[in-house]
């Protein structure tokens, strides 16, 4: 049962990646249908714009959300390597605690205005807003379910280095 959920994670990390990488070849395009639009053509046009930075959006947040792992991203640890194992594992509870309670906190008012804005569009493209900024959602329930899984880790006596979700995939 824990091969398949394994093989499970692995294929919608690989999915996810898939997706990442869909979003970062919009802005790509679009970045380049813009110089072309404006100095080789002489017609501006602001949709391109938009769609590079809505794409730019969702790409930071969806790789945050689900792409990056724990080891990739930048920390000053200095203090944190220094210290016991256990200590280590407490630092993480309590970072997962803090972070997951102010995420959780916040949910309820981020929905409310995420659902808000569907009375607004984005100017050129005809988007809702409450679709443009959905993304903020899925990344903030995806931190709380990582602090939350940390967290879970840490109590079990998990290093911390290797309790990472995104860490579950084929190398």
């Amino acid at each position: 049962m824990r091969g398949r959920l394994l093989k499970l994670a692995g294929w919608l990390r690989r999915r996810a990646e898939n997706i990442a990488a869909a979003l970062l070849a919009v802005v790509f395009v679009s970045f380049i249908l813009q110089i072309v639009f404006r100095y080789v053509l002489g017609w501006p046009v602001g949709w391109t714009l938009e769609v590079s930075t809505l794409a730019w959006m969702w790409l930071v947040l969806w790789g945050a959300a689900f792409v990056v792992r724990e080891r990739d991203e930048i920390r000053f640890d200095i203090l944190f390597s220094t210290v016991s194992p256990r200590l280590r594992r407490g630092f993480v509870v309590i970072a997962g605690v803090v972070l997951a309670g102010v995420f959780a906190i916040s949910l309820p008012a981020v929905v409310d205005y995420v659902t808000f804005m569907r009375v607004e569009s984005v100017s050129y493209i005809d988007l809702r807003l409450d679709y443009a900024f959905s993304i903020y959602i899925l990344f903030a329930l995806a931190v709380i379910g990582r602090c939350l899984y940390r967290i879970g880790a840490a109590l079990q006596g998990k290093s911390p280095e290797t309790a990472d979700l995104a860490l579950h995939r084929e190398e």
